[in-house]
């Protein structure tokens, strides 16, 4: 048993509370990583506030990033001193885990948001008494234990710091683009919100060779960076009605759409601005049990609705093929991440949800 320094979240919407608490040795298939980063993910702060309501107290935080410091029995797929990033949890029984398709695990809810390991047990402990874990991992702290089906082995010669948002939120975005729609070359797609997950759907579809690649946000700094990454048209609703201006651009509408905001009213917008035969993805994460009012008419009409867990993503597969992207040039998700300590957490938060940082990284080894 190790003790360690975390981030704790005691109480629907309070503060988080850097304190003491102990981890467990790692279990049999299980990995101990001495963390040295982590992202501060939407996820994350809809957690704390208990949108999703997962057991409190507990360590949130799911993209993290760090070094493996021990493993336990029968891993064998990383080794102490590996650097690796941190993602999703899955069971790997399950038909769709076997399938190849983990991101749809049965057990996602259940290993994900639930609050315990695999095997319904805690590693997390403080004063005698269970502290919950989230997305497997709990990286808001110096520590995590981890399935090894959590942990995605990466090169050393990329900076550690950078790594772990990879994990989660900016997975999601590309991944929406490059695992789940696959776009044509020279096809029109428009994302809605460019906060993390939207920048990096925009750098996907850059990738995908989309070439109208439209940006939508009220923010116009952000709707800039859109630009520098890779936009080639960009809206703030305040300023013009989005679908009218979309069908304008785009000569009567969008062949893709990626919903990032969590509200519904935008969902409908990515909705009715698509041409015939278009896709629109779903990313954001509203809370349980929110309601959206579609035309059925519209979608009967070969359009499509599609719903995307971390960017239908393998892991293992997609975040070194982002690595290789991002040395070669071609995925500066560098310019989302603004650093700070594990201390200034509650300042970081503060900053995500006003926009003042795209997405914050807590250097914390």
């Amino acid at each position: 048993m190790l003790r360690t320094k975390a981030a704790v979240t005691h109480g629907k919407g309070e503060s988080f509370k850097i304190e003491d608490i102990t981890i467990d040795d790692p279990k049999v298939g299980e990995v101990l990583v001495r963390i040295q980063a982590t992202g501060i993910c939407h996820t994350d702060l809809i957690v704390r506030d208990q949108y999703y309501p997962v057991p409190l107290p507990a360590v949130l935080g799911h993209e993290g990033s760090g070094i493996v410091e021990k493993v336990g029995e029968g891993v064998s797929s990383v080794k102490p001193g590996d650097h690796v990033v941190m993602s999703y949890s899955s069971c790997g029984d399950c038909s769709n885990c076997r399938s190849g398709d983990p991101y749809a695990c049965n057990q996602f809810f259940e290993l994900n948001f639930t609050g315990t390991m695999k095997d319904g047990s805690c590693r997390l402990h403080q004063d005698g008494r269970d502290v919950h874990n989230f997305f497997g991992q709990s990286s808001f702290a110096n520590f995590s234990i981890v399935s090894e089906r959590n942990v995605v082995k990466v090169p050393k010669d990329v900076p550690l710091d950078l790594l772990g948002p990879l994990g989660c939120g900016i997975q999601t975005g590309s991944g929406a683009v490059l695992n789940k729609l696959k776009p044509k070359v020279g096809s029109s797609i428009v994302i809605f919100g460019c906060g993390a997950v939207g920048l990096s759907a925009v750098m996907g579809a850059k990738v995908a060779s989309c070439t109208t690649i439209i940006a939508i946000d009220f923010n116009e700094s952000r709707l800039e960076l859109a630009k520098e990454l890779g936009a080639t048209h960009t809206i703030n609703p305040k300023d013009t009605n989005s679908v009218e201006e979309i069908q304008k651009i785009t000569g009567g509408g969008v062949n893709y759409s990626i919903e990032t905001t969590s509200r519904p009213e935008v969902l409908r917008q990515a909705v009715d601005c698509l041409a015939t035969l278009g896709q629109a993805v779903v990313i954001g994460a509203p809370p349980v049990g929110t309601e959206v009012h579609l035309d059925v008419n519209t979608i009967l009409f070969e359009r499509s609705v599609i719903g995307v867990l971390l960017g239908s993503a393998v892991p293992q597969m997609f975040i070194p093929k982002l690595i290789e992207l991002y040395k070669q040039g071609k995925f500066p998700f560098d310019k989302l991440i603004k650093f700070y300590s594990l201390e200034e957490i509650n300042q970081a938060s503060a900053d995500s949800e006003s926009g003042v940082t795209i997405k914050p990284v807590l250097k914390i080894g």
